[in-house]
């Protein structure tokens, strides 16, 4: 009886042990980095929240480090501080690949995982990345500029040059325009992280009439779209198409009032709150040779890629989205 009654107390021991929440897998003791820029924008401070959710749900230590300003070089030496504390992962967001890479291959080479959420480093060694398809993104909000134009007019961009998401997006705008060679882009206006710049920009480019008249502009960042809104409305011209990115409380509250046609909407939160979950199970089952590359590995433990969705959102379906952020808001 004895023997029977120590066998149920350790079955029942281990039983807890191996329960959800019961921290015999998780500990505070595991410290997460998110590293990002701009991280005062509304589209960080939800990827934020996703993270620190993932963290709160598994008893783990979640630690935001950046810029809250676009500073790549900032974000690198945030990068190696987070580093130099050895923690159990890393989630970074590339601002700038050549100036990111080399900071994340020595987190590689010092034993630390690093996952690449939103902005990608593909040459770099990080594990694998999370977030949009940045390309077929680009190639949606180019349809939507080809339907409101009707295939004809003079575009400008403003996007943040070098940063790789923002290129892959204005590549896949270039493709849909390829085969519509009324489409003229006009001018990639490079903002440098400043969207005043959008500003001004526009409200100089609204000026042109003629052949040179701006018929669409396309924000490729989740900052500008609100000024560049704020620019074109100023003119009383409402015959202007302003495509946008993200769904920032005053982007969608543009689409609603008509000052902005629509934006291409990404999933911040998820990929905050899956990267977390995603450095958590590589910390506590590690690859036998963490710096090697997978990408020619058919047999690789990790995905190359995963895509968290995107989505057009306009008049139609603006207000699911603005019922969703209110609900979270609460």
């Amino acid at each position: 009886m004895k023997a029977m009654k120590g066998m149920a107390l350790a079955l029942a021991a281990l039983a807890a042990a191996t329960m959800p929440g019961c921290g015999a897998r998780h500990s505070p003791k595991e410290v997460y980095y998110l590293v990002a820029t701009n991280l005062s924008l509304p589209y960080w401070q939800t990827a934020v929240a996703g993270f620190k959710k993932a963290a709160a749900e598994y008893d783990v230590t979640a630690i935001v480090a950046g810029p809250d300003n676009y500073d790549p070089q900032g974000e690198l030496g945030e990068l190696q501080k987070a580093v130099a504390a050895k923690p159990s992962g890393i989630l970074v967001s590339v601002s700038d690949a050549s100036v990111l890479r080399p900071g994340i291959d020595a987190a590689i080479g010092a034993g630390v995982p690093v996952i690449t959420m939103d902005s990608d480093a593909a040459g770099s060694r990080r594990l694998y990345f999370i977030g949009t398809n940045n390309l077929e993104a680009g190639r949606l909000g180019g349809h939507r500029v080809v339907e409101k134009l009707g295939g004809k007019g003079n575009v400008v961009f403003f996007t943040l040059a070098g940063q790789p998401n923002t290129e892959e997006r204005l590549k896949g705008f270039k493709d849909v325009f390829q085969s519509r060679p009324g489409i003229d882009i006009v001018e990639v206006v490079d903002i440098k992280g400043d969207p005043r710049l959008a500003f001004d920009k526009t409200q100089e480019l609204m000026a042109q009439s003629g052949a040179k008249k701006i018929e669409a502009f396309v924000c490729l960042d989740s900052a500008s779209g609100k000024l560049v809104a704020d620019a074109i409305k100023r003119t009383g011209d409402a015959s202007r198409t302003l495509v946008a990115w993200d769904v920032n409380p005053d982007t969608l509250e543009g689409i609603k009032d008509g000052t902005i046609d629509s934006t291409v909407a990404q999933k911040p939160f998820t990929m905050g709150y899956v990267g977390l979950k995603a450095l958590d199970e590589v910390f506590h089952n590690p690859p036998p040779q963490p710096s090697k590359d997978n990408s020619a590995d058919a047999f690789a433990p990790y995905p190359a890629f995963v895509d968290t969705g995107t989505e057009l959102v306009d008049k139609s379906n603006v207000d699911a989205y603005l019922a969703s952020a209110a609900s979270h808001a609460q």
